[in-house]
């Protein structure tokens, strides 16, 4: 992840990005802190500390003593901007408002003597604006426990573990894809809506059917999977990735209710795409399958593993396959160079896991999409495709 900072102090400078929170202040309390190079905007290390029972302003200051601390361990001679959210302490630190509280004294004492002799600046910026180091400051609070994630100065991702050694963040990373590629490279993080009454019976649920909202479970799914999606460019097993830029949802209600939830938590905005939006099953909608099959036993015979052949007043998968096809090349067009988060249905995350792979009719059916999933693609235009992820549900 790179960030612009514009001209900020000098050769061989860092930024601080540093946040505290304590839930019930006082309660338990964690620290974050961001150290990037001044010069790139790239991060350089993350940490995130439990404090145990603290203030916001106790956890603070513990979050620029932990990043300082990792600046120096890189470079001892190095100058630093502080940049965070908290006016008291800004306004403490540099010298212009007196500190009363006597745990925060001892803090300040504590921060001086490291930084003695040393250029260290602190500028306060928006809350907004510090998102990073509060999630690790929020990372500290769920787990209770302390974490350092150290990067490569000359990489976007972690140094890698061994699950993704072979992660290319800029090309396919496969050594036999074709070479010559040209495209900018999309990232396109694929999410199933929530669970519905009519996920929850088993029953069929497409486009232009009743068009349910989510269960008391489905907005639960939600808020897990859009926490989840939090730590995409910035933590867990998703550091490797690229930061989240927009959320585009289908126009079906428990799809955008899904996207409005993870929007929130990114704080992005939410388009819609038409054109990924479920299949239709016609008359069958709101059925359970022996309740279509039933009803319609020929048809239904012939409709399994065909093509052509729809359900009464449906879509056939020929008619479909054109239409989420359409979507998913305005998707990579209009976020090209992105990352972007897509909450769809089963059907059209099948497409895109389709067009991915260049695969056949079967992956219409062959890939599970559990509600809330995660499925992960890459594609470089038209050009190429790599599949990263799919159906994860770890997160649930």
């Amino acid at each position: 992840m790179r960030r612009d900072f514009g001209s900020v102090l000098s050769s061989g400078s860092f930024i601080v990005e540093a946040d505290g929170g304590s839930r019930g202040n006082p309660g338990p309390a964690g620290s974050g802190a961001v150290v990037f190079d001044a010069s790139t905007g790239e991060v350089l290390v993350e940490v995130a500390r439990f404090i145990g029972i603290a203030t916001n302003n106790v956890a603070e200051y513990v979050a620029i003593i932990a990043g300082v601390e990792q600046v120096f361990l890189i470079d001892p001679s190095a100058n630093i901007r502080v940049r965070m959210d908290s006016k008291l302490v800004v306004e403490q630190m540099s010298g212009r408002w007196k500190i009363k509280h006597p745990d925060m004294q001892q803090l300040a004492a504590s921060l001086h003597e490291i930084i003695r002799g040393r250029v260290v600046q602190f500028e306060w910026i928006p809350r907004e604006l510090n998102g990073h180091a509060d999630s690790l400051a929020n990372k500290a609070m769920d787990e209770e426990s302390d974490s350092v994630k150290l990067f490569t100065k000359t990489q976007q991702e972690a140094v890698p573990a061994a699950p993704i050694a072979e992660f290319n963040s800029e090309s396919p990373s496969s050594v036999r894809a074709p070479s010559g590629v040209t495209e900018p490279l999309t990232t396109v993080i694929l999410v199933r809506h929530g669970r519905t009454a009519l996920t929850e019976s088993k029953r069929i649920s497409g486009r232009g059917g009743a068009n349910p909202e989510l269960s008391s479970a489905g907005i639960q799914d939600a808020k897990t999977v859009a926490k989840e999606l939090g730590k995409v460019g910035r933590s867990s097993l998703w550091s490797h990735l690229p930061e989240i830029d927009a959320v585009v949802a289908s126009p079906i209600a428990r799809t955008q209710q899904t996207a409005r939830i993870i929007a929130e938590e990114l704080d992005v905005v939410v388009s819609t795409n038409d054109d990924i939006a479920e299949i239709s099953f016609g008359t069958w909608d709101g059925l359970t399958h022996a309740e279509a099959e039933s009803l319609d036993p020929e048809i239904w015979k012939s409709w399994q593993g065909s093509w052509q052949v729809s359900p009464p007043g449906g879509e056939s998968l020929e008619v479909f396959d054109q239409r989420v096809g359409n979507g998913i090349s305005a998707i990579v067009t209009e976020h090209a160079g992105k990352c972007v988060v897509v909450v769809s249905h089963v059907m059209p995350i099948r497409g895109f896991v389709k067009r991915a792979l260049d695969a056949g009719i079967s992956a219409y059916w062959r890939p599970q999409i559990a509600p809330c999933s995660i499925t992960i693609i890459r594609f470089w235009g038209n050009q190429a495709a790599e599949t990263v992820v799919l159906n994860s549900t770890a997160h649930l």
